[in-house]
């Protein structure tokens, strides 16, 4: 097209990939029809500005930078801001990392984290994109949508990240009344091995979701039996949604 910058044409195309799975350079540049080596530069410097980041086992996901220019938006920001002193409360409570995350469509949009103080803690998961059913800030969003929007996202195919992911639509539908029940949700290894979060959403004054409270950790020393966690979890979400009422 005229005018435009092919440089930034690609980059976009890698980032829109990688908003969707993390991928290696091989296969990222078969999924964006681009040569390996041009995909390899374009990863180069975006982790140089840490709008990707690389894993352990070399591959690569969106990065921080594009949670910090998301949360820019005046809406995004002032969530934020007023969300940070209950992430660190919980941070520093629970002992485990806290995060905030918003609806992107029928996706989870994870916007900032605050890191606890824990010396093994799990990844940064700030400008992830996650399909609702697989993490409890999902599923407490879910929780709360009317019957014929949630109708349309569960006769989706369902993206299967682990062995232990519930995609089955009956299934989430009996969830999701628990959920209801409970105004929290555990998931256990459902969206990454060996990680466990708990959710609690926060609602507008007219009781509807837009956003959610997690706290997340090490499944091995982190589940449904760590202390009062869900309860800490939904007293936070109560009250920054009091606040964002009033």
């Amino acid at each position: 097209m005229a005018g435009t910058v092919q440089s930034i044409e690609r980059a976009f195309e890698v980032l829109n990939a990688l908003s969707q799975e993390e991928l290696g350079v091989t296969d990222l540049a078969d999924r964006v029809d681009l040569p390996k080596s041009t995909v390899a530069r374009l990863l180069k410097t975006l982790e140089s500005m840490e709008v990707v980041k690389r894993s352990p086992d070399a591959r690569y996901r969106v990065g921080p930078a594009l949670g910090r220019l998301a949360g820019a938006s005046s809406a995004s920001a002032a969530l934020i801001s007023r969300a940070r002193p209950h992430l660190m409360f919980l941070a520093d409570s629970v002992g485990e990392d806290a995060g905030l995350s918003v609806p992107d469509g029928y996706l989870v949009h994870y916007i900032d984290q605050v890191d606890s103080g824990n010396a093994v803690q799990v990844r940064d998961w700030t400008g992830e994109l996650v399909e609702m059913h697989a993490v409890p800030s999902g599923l407490v969003l879910l929780a709360h949508w009317p019957e014929e929007r949630l109708a349309r996202f569960l006769r989706r195919p369902l993206k299967q990240y682990t062995g232990l992911t519930v995609t089955d639509p009956d299934l989430i539908r009996r969830r999701l009344v628990e959920v209801r029940r409970d105004r929290h949700a555990w998931v256990v290894e459902e969206f990454a091995e060996g990680i466990a979060s708990v959710a609690a959403p926060i609602l507008d004054k007219r009781g509807r979701p837009v956003a959610a409270l997690h706290v997340h950790g090490p499944a091995y020393r982190f589940g449904k039996g760590s202390g009062n966690v869900a309860g800490l979890v939904m007293e936070r979400a109560d009250l920054l949604s009091a606040q964002l009422g009033s």
